[in-house]
């Protein structure tokens, strides 16, 4: 394998490992204050309980973020010097938006929420916990701002080529930007709902309830995943005709369609030839117009095939591939979809179990409940995988190829030790992180009491 090929993988896998955390971290934050406000307005101890509970859930999730995040930096300038040089001056307002405002918020604002127990006052307090949700999601954003301008360039002109910045009003409020923003929040509220669920229902059904804080968690959590898990396919329709205006071969690999066919189909499963990028399928089993209706919002809307567009862009690119490996993105884009409408049918179903008043009794839904944990985390991961990957060629779309934006001077024998190096070492963060964390899942919450003195904060030593 070359340097360039070890250095995709390399930043694949880490940015894959890091994203596992990020989603739990903004969708706890938003899920511990909820808890806190309503500890806040009620009194109830199970909501104290409840915030503290969930809250050291999320501290393990915010540390492991942070930790593998910062990798990520490093392998800008190792790997991919040539494709730092060429962004420089696109990424730098944003990036530092992110470091300097709302991580420097984020990380200050989580410090007097963890040692502000009994410092505070109640009202102060719950400020602070708001204040850790709002920076974790204003974080979010300045980073997908500068990952959309891969995926839609914008509010640049070309100077000794090399993009130089004109509009950072263009760059944050890129409508690619504003679609990702609202997709990935979404995608922590259902991440974190669904751990929720997970969690609670694994105690409801050995009967640890823990002084009420399982049961009303779960009646909380049941509603966020089924309404945004349908918000994600209303989003999710719009996104797709944003996408096919702006990445037509992307949604055209989506669905493997590689002739330009007006009321095409949504496929539910094809099979092409044996290789990265056949020129057509073998077999397809697909509903009829859906496709057309879901990426440009008319039952018989024209959709470009693969072969058409891949012609388009040599004339416009010169000679070479511009498809994605259609396998990839056809069933990353499927897993992705059959588990948001997983876990909706299941926040669903549980939903109505609790309006009849029956959702203990379901002794079947609480064992389900539990391995659906992993149904956002694959939705998650492979929907980055699908953003990234049906991108290529292009690192940044019609203006760098990812061929033109590794470190030259880096050679194979070099990135192969980081590689090891940091997948061993994620392994570890990962074996003691999950350690911790399935500790403190089992052992509930009945010591989460009050801590209205001061020297009473989350720890997380037991």
């Amino acid at each position: 394998m070359t340097s360039l090929e070890l250095a995709r993988w390399q930043f694949g896998i880490t940015t894959l490992y890091h994203f596992i955390f990020v989603p739990v971290t903004i969708g706890m934050a938003i899920f511990v204050a909820y808890c806190q406000t309503r500890w806040y307005r009620t009194g109830s101890e199970h909501w104290l309980r409840a915030t503290r509970f969930w809250g050291k859930l999320m501290l393990i999730s915010f540390a492991l973020g942070v930790v593998t995040g910062l990798v990520q930096e490093f392998q800008f300038g190792m790997n991919w010097s040539d494709y730092s040089r060429f962004v420089g001056d696109i990424f730098g307002a944003p990036l530092a938006m992110e470091g300097l405002a709302a991580f420097f918020v984020e990380s200050t604002f989580l410090g007097l929420w963890i040692f502000g127990w009994g410092r505070l006052s109640k009202r102060v307090h719950l400020a602070c916990a708001w204040a850790v949700a709002g920076s974790t999601a204003l974080s979010a954003y300045f980073i997908l701002a500068a990952n959309s301008w891969m995926q839609h360039p914008v509010g640049y002109e070309m100077e000794d080529g090399r993009p130089k910045l004109t509009s950072i009003a263009d760059v944050l409020f890129n409508n690619t930007a504003i679609y990702a923003f609202v997709h990935t929040i979404l995608a922590a509220l259902l991440t974190a709902g669904m751990l929720v669920i997970a969690v609670s229902a694994w105690h409801l059904r050995r009967g640890t309830e823990g002084a009420g804080v399982f049961g009303g968690s779960l009646r909380v959590a049941l509603p966020i995943v089924t309404v945004t898990a349908l918000l994600q396919f209303v989003v999710g329709h719009f996104d797709g005709i944003l996408m096919t205006e702006q990445q037509p071969m992307k949604m055209a690999a989506a669905d493997a369609v590689f002739e330009t066919t007006e009321g095409a189909g949504l496929s539910l499963f094809a099979i092409g030839d044996l290789e990265s990028n056949p020129e057509g399928l073998n077999r397809n089993i697909e509903v009829p117009n859906l496709l057309s209706w879901v990426t440009t919002g008319y039952p018989r809307g024209e959709i470009e095939g693969v072969n058409d567009i891949n012609r388009e862009y040599r004339e416009a690119y010169g000679p070479g591939e511009y498809a994605p490996i259609i396998a990839v993105t056809y069933w990353t884009w499927r897993a992705m979809l059959g588990s948001a409408a997983l876990m909706f049918l299941l926040g669903a179903y549980g939903w109505w179990r609790v309006h009849r008043g029956r959702l203990e009794q379901s002794r079947r839904f609480l064992k389900w409940s539990v391995p659906a944990v992993a149904l956002p985390f694959i939705a998650s991961l492979t929907g980055w995988t699908f953003t990234e990957m049906g991108r290529q060629p292009w690192v940044v779309f019609g203006l760098l190829k990812t061929d033109d934006a590794g470190s030259p001077s880096v050679s194979a024998a070099e990135v192969w030790i980081t590689l090891v190096g940091f997948t061993l070492l994620y392994g570890a963060l990962a074996a003691i992180a999950g350690r911790v964390f399935l500790k403190l899942a089992r052992k509930g919450a009945e010591e989460e009491g009050k801590a209205e003195e001061p020297g009473q904060e989350l720890a997380l030593a037991y």
